[in-house]
């Protein structure tokens, strides 16, 4: 059966209340050059019909332009954020009807106040919409203030801080992926009394909250489960990359039984090619996404898991909320959970060909 708005054309509201046909387009599009009765009889007739006007034509017909912005940690082609701005650019292109743009800004993540730099760059830009991965909690607040303020709605992709209320969020639940990888490295690690935690940090920094929060998750589940079992960090400092194979030649050296491993962030390949160089097959190494460098390391074996996080729909569905809720008006589902894919050797080549940067 054909629904009554279906059926109700705008010269039929016109009639209705009593005002010419661009009157009522003009209250439509909540465009200027009505007169306040004119407006109060035009939304009376649209409310008592339930009209739902036809957001897709009506966005198309206004031929607005929409620029939003990015802010991402600095990184290099074939990291993680790779797959979040090819996911990115992916909705740029679908929404392309609408006048949709992007622009990329960076921040290094282990830099005090490159953060807030980007950000202040950002606000001179006067964007329709933001995408970022939040830094420093402190850090994120001021920021997104300012954006509130302007009333700029912002989106948080990868890491989560819900009291900073984004119109939405994608990615994994960061403190449930610890507890889970925590599990999977128990079962790598049976018969083992050590395990090694490698970390990316800066300055006593972690690289990022989604590490901080994993580490949360996975320390939980080793204390309530295996608290006998002796777990060791090792700091792998972001900003000398240069010294990484002699700290763990100086870590296996001091602790040789210690064959077992995790970390947090995207550069297992560090310990997976290390391990390569050294012969070394049997340590058992856990860590996250399908980068190329960790992908050759899983085909090798020197990583036994990956678990995968989809940044090409992070990106993507990052880009699709924004358009939804400035140009289609609809409404956006604010907190969006990522599967937690755990990646082996096995199941690898079917998992989606667009979450592995090649």
């Amino acid at each position: 059966m054909e629904k009554q708005q279906d059926r109700i054309r705008i010269k039929d509201i016109a009639r209705m209340a009593g005002v010419s046909v661009g009157t009522v387009d003009r209250v439509l599009h909540s465009r200027s050059g009505v007169s306040a009765s004119s407006r109060v009889k035009v939304e009376e007739i649209l409310q008592k019909l339930n009209y739902q006007p036809n957001m897709y034509a009506s966005a198309l017909a206004s031929n607005k332009k929409y620029r939003f912005v990015s802010l991402l940690p600095s990184h290099h082609e074939g990291d993680y954020w790779t797959d979040v701005e090819h996911g990115m650019q992916q909705a740029v292109t679908r929404f392309s009807d609408f006048n949709v743009s992007l622009s990329a800004f960076y921040y290094d993540q282990y830099e005090a106040g490159a953060f807030a730099e980007a950000g202040m760059r950002i606000l001179d830009e006067q964007p329709d919409g933001v995408i970022l991965s939040p830094a420093i909690e402190t850090e994120t607040e001021r920021f997104v203030v300012r954006l509130q303020e302007a009333g700029i709605p912002y989106v948080f992709i990868d890491s989560n801080i819900p009291r900073l209320s984004p119109l939405a969020f994608y990615g994994q639940h960061a403190q449930r992926s610890g507890y889970f990888a925590a599990r999977m490295l128990r079962l790598l690690a049976q018969g083992q009394t050590e395990i090694v935690i490698f970390r990316q940090i800066n300055e006593g920094h972690l690289g990022s909250n989604q590490q901080f929060h994993r580490e949360e998750g996975f320390y939980e589940y080793m204390k309530e489960h295996c608290p006998e079992l002796k777990m060791w960090e090792l700091n792998l400092y972001a900003k000398q990359p240069g010294e990484d194979a002699s700290r763990l030649d100086e870590f296996f050296a001091a602790h040789p039984d210690v064959k077992c491993g995790i970390t947090f962030n995207s550069k297992a390949y560090i310990i997976g090619e290390y391990m390569q160089r050294h012969g070394r097959k049997d340590f058992h190494l856990m860590g996250y996404d399908l980068l190329r460098r960790n992908v050759a390391c899983l085909k090798a074996g020197s990583i036994d898991f990956i678990i995968a996080q989809q940044p090409t729909m992070q990106g993507y569905n990052s880009i699709e909320s924004l358009c939804n809720y400035l140009i289609l008006r609809k409404k956006v589902k604010d907190c969006n959970y990522m599967p937690i894919n755990l990646i082996t050797t096995e199941n690898l080549d079917f998992y989606f060909d667009t979450h592995v940067n090649e």
